[in-house]
């Protein structure tokens, strides 16, 4: 279907171009009298349709066309076909070999551009692993390190240590739960051809199902909200801003060492609704700003407020779900301490 499609815009495209060069050409020699034009203003339309389309097709048939064009309506005798003329056979060789050039050369750029775009994709896919096996690893290893002193030391164990360990193994279990739910919200966003299936969702109902799922996981953390008072919709999958939402403010728990601030503010500009999430904690260091959203960042060392560093992991979704809504997800340190991150999404604007 792909390839049906890229063939029928590369045709419109051919036949644009053609069109253009052969009206041009008309109107110069009706206005100006110059022939000699002609052939140079055929030659750049090939060039651009060889340029522009895939393979050798479309600027071998342009430049057979131009040359059938150039006998006809530009060559006595007048529309009517003469290639016993031997600059028939002259323009021919030169469209062709346009044609060809011009098509081989774009057609290795193109293969080479493939070749890197795979290359990046390959890197970004390892860097991810890498991530995703230094993320797991901890807590994967404190829920078999406290499950196998429990079996091997029931008796021993007083209860209230009993009742601490699993509750360390469900807190890891709960982190791990939200790994993968981001994992899998990377792997089905990560393509080529995104498309989200996008509702109108109203801003209130969006930030209140935010905050209840957030609080149910941090319940002393308090967030304070600031939104436009008028009726907002916004069309978006609203499972995954929420989760966006979500990760921000996870982020600053985990993240943002002496932070007694947090907040979560939308405002509108136009025909967008702009959405801040920021602190007032120790801030994005500066040689993690540049790989923030690449799903890997670099383990230098252990976070700063002792939490496990599944910072890339969640941000990279983030970036992920808003460059599939057509958005950029920004984030900045404020200049009186913290950090913010930015995003902004099309509202649904009332065509009367």
């Amino acid at each position: 279907m792909k390839s049906l499609d890229v063939y029928v815009r590369d045709g419109i495209y051919t036949t644009l171009v053609f069109a253009v060069a052969f009206a041009v050409n008309l109107l110069i020699q009706e206005q100006m009298g110059i022939w000699s034009l002609v052939p140079m203003i055929f030659v750049l339309g090939i060039f651009l349709i060889s340029l522009k389309t895939q393979g050798y097709f479309w600027g071998i048939l342009a430049s057979l066309s131009s040359v059938f064009a150039v006998n006809y309506a530009f060559t006595y005798p007048y529309y009517a076909f003469d290639f016993i003329l031997p600059e028939s056979f002259f323009s021919a060789a030169v469209m062709l070999t346009v044609a060809i050039v011009t098509s081989t050369r774009t057609t290795k750029i193109k293969e080479q551009e493939k070749m890197r775009a795979e290359s990046e994709m390959e890197k970004m896919r390892a860097n991810l692993l890498r991530a995703i096996s230094h993320d797991l690893r901890t807590p994967l290893t404190s829920i078999y390190g406290s499950a196998s002193v429990m079996v091997e030391n029931y008796e021993e164990l007083s209860q209230p240590r009993q009742i601490q360990m699993l509750e360390e193994i469900r807190k890891d279990s709960q982190w791990l739960i939200r790994m993968v739910e981001n994992l899998l919200s990377v792997t089905r966003l990560d393509g080529e051809n995104v498309q989200v299936i996008k509702t109108p969702t109203v801003l209130e109902e969006l930030i209140d199902a935010t905050l209840m799922k957030f609080r149910k996981r941090y319940p002393d953390q308090p967030v304070t909200v600031s939104i436009p008072d008028q009726f907002i919709s916004i069309p978006m999958d609203g499972m995954l801003i929420q989760q966006v939402l979500i990760n921000l403010l996870e982020n600053a728990v985990l993240h943002a060492s002496g932070m007694t601030e947090l907040t979560l503010a939308v405002h509108t500009e136009e025909t967008q609704a702009i959405f801040v999430v920021e602190d007032n904690g120790c801030g994005i260091p500066k040689d993690r700003m540049e790989h923030l959203f690449t799903g890997y960042l670099e383990h230098t060392g252990a976070p700063a407020d002792g939490n496990r560093n599944n910072m890339g992991i969640g941000l990279s979704v983030c970036s992920t779900i808003i460059r599939a809504h057509g958005g950029t997800l920004r984030a900045e340190n404020r200049a009186e301490g913290g950090a913010r991150f930015c995003f902004s999404l099309e509202m649904e604007m009332d065509d009367q």
